[in-house]
């Protein structure tokens, strides 16, 4: 049975595979910026006060100022966006793990429900990236 008799060429299989490398670019581009700008925001907050996403209970466990501690968030989100542009399949997955941690923080502080679904659906395409890089 050849390849044109099971309804596929082979125009159209190297035509999928080139949209499915579009694809994983653009989620690749997508999950390594995004992080680096969210990171470097930390520093700055010209995007948002990313402190207002914290529970005051949280802000007052930290062993440290706000302020340091959003640096030290920017500094593993900025690593999480090169990792992505490095090793794709590991930072695919650390880019995943980190937006669903900050959708259970958001979920649990009983504040910016809408954020959180959107860290949700943003993991998915991290994982998504995965998939398609494997």
């Amino acid at each position: 049975m050849t390849s044109a008799s099971k309804g596929f060429t082979i125009n159209s299989k190297n035509m999928i595979l080139a949209n499915v490398q579009k694809v994983q670019n653009l989620l690749k581009y997508t999950f390594g910026i995004v992080p680096i700008v969210a990171g470097l925001d930390k520093f700055t907050n010209l995007l948002t006060d990313w402190s207002q996403y914290m529970s005051t209970g949280l802000i007052e466990a930290l062993p440290v100022d706000i302020g340091i501690f959003m640096g030290i968030i920017g500094v593993v989100e900025i690593a999480a966006g090169v990792v992505v542009f490095v090793r794709t399949i590991i930072g695919g997955y650390i880019v995943a793990l980190w937006l669903t941690l900050i959708a259970l923080v958001l979920i649990f502080t009983g504040n910016h429900f809408d954020v959180a679904v959107r860290d949700l659906v943003m993991a998915i395409a991290a994982l998504s990236l995965v998939k398609l890089s494997e």
